[in-house]
C-alpha cells in the first residue's frame, strides 16, 4: 500500500516552527495539524502561543483550542485525530502539515505506535494525590528517567500517570517499547528548525516572554487560575506567575522564573528531538530566514514528488 506522504515541522519552543509551517503550507497547499499537547485547550492561547488570525494568513489550523481545560487529552487521543485529520486533507487534495513540540505526539503518530491499556489503580494514585509537583517529578526521575524527559514537571496528571505504570509493575517507557509497532501508514519528512548557539534560542524564549506579558499574559493567568483547573495550573505562564498574583513575590521575579522554566522546557524538548536521525535540522542562527524557508519548502517540494 502507498504511503500518505506528511510533513512534521518540530523543533523547541519560540524556535519560529509556526511561521514556518505556515509558509510551508502556503508553498505546496497544506493544511497544518497542531502537535502541541496545551494549545488544545481553550481560553490560553497567550500563554500556549496558540497562533493569531493574522499568524494563521488564512492556513486551516487543526487541533488547538477546542477542549475545555477539565478535560484530558492523551498522546493517544491525538493520533486518533489526527489519523483522521490526516485522511481528511489528503482527501481534499492537500498536505498534511503536522507541526509542534511535544515530540511523543508527532512521533507515536508517525511511527503508528498503539499503546496498551493499563488501567488506572486507585490506591497507587491517591498514595501519590498526596505528594507535591517536585516529590512526584523527582520520584518519576528515579524510576523512568526516559519518560520524564518528555513530561513538564508541573504535569501533574501526566507524571501521576507516568508513576502509576512504574507501580504497576511496567514503567511507560517499557509499555512504549513493549506497544505493537504496525508498519506506518505515513512517509513522512521530519523538519527541524534548531540554534547552533543555544543562548540565541535563549534570547528568543526570552522576548517572547516579554512579550505575552505584552499581550495580557497576567490578566489570562487570573482568569484561568481562578477557575481551579488542573490544566490551567500546569501552563507554563500562568503556574510561573501564580506567586506573584498571590502577593508572595514580586512580578519581576515571576517573570525571571518564568523565562528560567521555559529555557529549561526548550532544552527537553531538544533532548527529546536529538535522538531522532530523521529530522532535516535547518539552524536559524546560520542563514537568514528567507533562505531557511527557501531550503525547508525544496525539502517539502522533494519529499512530495
Amino acid at each position: 500500500m502507498e504511503k500518505t506522504k506528511i510533513i512534521c515541522v518540530v523543533g523547541a519552543t519560540a524556535s519560529g516552527k509556526t511561521d514556518l509551517a505556515v509558509k510551508l503550507a502556503k508553498a505546496v497547499d497544506g493544511e497544518i495539524i497542531s502537535a502541541d499537547s496545551m494549545q488544545v485547550y481553550k481560553n490560553m492561547p497567550i500563554a500556549t502561543a496558540v497562533a493569531t488570525k493574522e499568524e494563521q494568513d488564512g492556513v486551516p489550523h487543526h487541533l488547538v483550542e477546542f477542549l475545555d481545560t477539565d478535560q484530558t487529552f492523551s498522546v493517544a487521543d491525538f493520533v486518533e485525530r489526527a489519523k483522521v485529520l490526516i485522511d481528511e486533507i489528503t482527501a481534499r487534495g492537500r498536505v498534511p502539515i503536522v507541526a509542534g513540540g511535544t515530540g511523543l505526539f508527532v512521533d507515536s503518530l508517525v511511527k503508528n505506535i498503539s499503546f496498551s491499556q493499563v488501567g488506572s489503580n486507585a490506591e497507587i494514585r491517591n498514595e501519590l494525590a498526596e505528594k507535591s509537583n517536585e516529590e512526584l517529578f523527582e520520584k518519576l526521575l528515579e524510576l523512568d528517567p526516559k519518560s520524564a524527559e518528555d513530561i513538564h514537571p508541573n504535569n501533574r496528571k501526566r507524571v501521576i500517570r507516568a508513576l502509576e505504570l512504574c507501580m504497576s509493575g511496567t514503567s511507560k517507557t517499557e509499555q512504549n517499547e513493549n506497544s505493537m509497532l504496525i508498519d506506518s501508514p505515513y512517509d513522512a519528512l521530519y523538519i527541524g528548525i534548531g540554534y547552533r548557539d543555544r543562548q540565541k534560542l535563549y534570547d528568543r524564549i526570552n522576548k517572547r516572554v516579554d512579550l505575552m506579558l505584552e499581550a495580557g499574559l497576567e490578566n489570562e493567568a487570573r482568569q484561568m487560575l481562578d477557575k481551579q483547573g488542573l490544566t490551567a495550573r500546569q501552563a507554563i505562564g500562568h503556574k510561573e506567575l501564580q506567586p506573584y498574583i498571590d502577593g508572595n513575590i514580586t512580578l519581576d521575579e515571576a517573570v525571571e522564573g518564568l523565562k528560567r522554566e521555559t529555557r529549561r522546557y526548550a532544552k527537553r524538548q531538544l533532548t527529546w528531538f536529538r535522538r531522532n536521525e530523521n529530522i532535516n535540522w535547518l539552524y536559524a542562527d546560520e542563514m537568514s530566514r528567507d533562505e531557511l524557508v527557501e531550503k525547508a519548502v525544496d525539502l517539502a517540494k522533494n519529499h512530495l514528488k
